[in-house]
């Protein structure tokens, strides 16, 4: 029997669906199951890992926190959506990547049995990570429909503030590329001054905007800087999944404490990636929004090809969900079907917010360039009808 801490984690999906594509080992398999991506990293970041490699001063635990030039580099990066000034010295601090940011934070502002707010649906990994810290996902639907998908108003105003000791949101969020409006933020950003709990703002993809959206920080509105957390990541915006490098950013006694938990945790982070995503930070020609261009091509390509299917159309992010309820199937269903039929991994949303998220396949789009994604509504009509 496992720990009483392990009763509820579930699995992500993921790592099966990645295991059974890797299993076929044929190049015509659609890697469409896992937030990768084919776009490399800046080249800044590229030459400094390179050098870093030789460095002494990277072969070292210290320092604890992160590396100076990156700690200012994420400071100012939070700082500047939100219109607001932050210490880089007493209010950020590095982490091993964003969810492992996510948890520090949750480890340090939760009690067994406070209730987080999430949306649903939600990525599980981060579901996985309010339960490892004691606490209890409280879901807010996202409504979807045939322009996107909307937080529910209604049933967030009908939440118990009370049990409520943090809210942590995504936007653009992961599955659904869901993108929250500045009323929507404001419904949010009120909730939190009603419950006074804190906002934890996975940041991860805030600039993979699509349709001429902007940046919407919610630390900016009224009374919210001394309540928000922000939690970025190199993963996504600067393509840099496999160096391992988040950063945590807010008040400052908060940071403090956050601190003492990633020292008790991972120790320090990857000292030849640190200043590479400081380089990725400052470099002009990072190549966000010529990604953000591609990635946007690739999803209207792909919202083209499945016309035919209730997809839910994603307005930043990597992926969308396609809802498969209307064709007397689950979203397992569905994805076995794609995987032996289609040559297509996909991963179904089991677990993914509440029961009602299996009827959802997330379609990955951030991996596969448009000569490969081409046909790929002739798959979906091979294994699917």
């Amino acid at each position: 029997m496992p720990v009483s801490r392990l009763k509820h984690i579930t699995r992500i999906g993921v790592e099966q669906m990645s295991d059974l594509a890797d299993n076929l080992n044929n190049p015509e398999v659609l890697r469409l199951e896992n937030l990768d991506t084919d776009l490399r990293p800046p080249q800044a970041a590229l030459d400094f890992t390179k050098q870093a490699v030789d460095d002494d001063d990277a072969n070292s635990y210290l320092p604890f926190l992160g590396m100076d030039a990156l700690r200012q580099a994420a400071a100012d990066l939070v700082g500047k959506p939100s219109g607001l000034e932050y210490d880089w010295k007493t209010e950020c601090v590095i982490s091993a990547g964003g969810c492992a940011g996510i948890l520090n934070v949750l480890l340090a502002t939760l009690e067994p049995g406070d209730e987080v707010l999430m949306t649903d649906p939600i990525y599980v990994g981060l579901i996985n990570r309010v339960r490892l810290a004691g606490g209890v996902p409280r879901f807010v639907p996202l409504l979807p429909s045939t322009d996107g998908w909307r937080l529910d108003a209604d049933a967030l105003a009908g939440i118990d503030p009370g049990p409520v000791k943090a809210a942590l949101m995504m936007s653009p969020s992961m599955p659904s590329g869901a993108v929250f409006s500045a009323e929507e933020w404001r419904a949010v950003t009120g909730f939190c001054q009603r419950a006074n709990c804190w906002l934890i703002n996975d940041s991860a993809m805030e600039r993979i905007l699509y349709d001429d959206l902007a940046v919407i920080h919610p630390a900016s509105f009224a009374g919210m800087r001394d309540k928000t957390i922000t939690v970025g990541s190199a993963s996504k915006e600067y393509r840099m999944i496999g160096w391992r490098v988040g950063w945590v950013v807010g008040p400052a006694e908060i940071i403090a404490d956050v601190a003492r938990v990633s020292i008790s945790n991972v120790v320090c982070q990857t000292g030849i990636a640190m200043g590479a995503v400081a380089a990725a930070i400052q470099d002009p020609g990072n190549g966000i929004q010529a990604c953000v261009d591609e990635w946007q091509r690739r999803r209207n390509l792909l919202l083209d090809e499945l016309g035919d299917y209730d997809v839910i159309p994603p307005h930043g992010g990597w992926s969308f969900l396609i809802d498969v309820s209307t064709l007397n199937m689950d979203g397992a269903t569905a994805s076995k079907r794609l995987l032996e039929h289609g040559k297509i991994a996909a991963t179904p949303m089991v677990n993914w917010g509440s029961d009602d998220t299996s009827r959802y396949l997330r379609i990955v789009f951030s991996n596969e360039p448009i000569a490969r994604l081409r046909d790929i509504g002739e798959r979906f009509r091979k294994a699917l009808g």
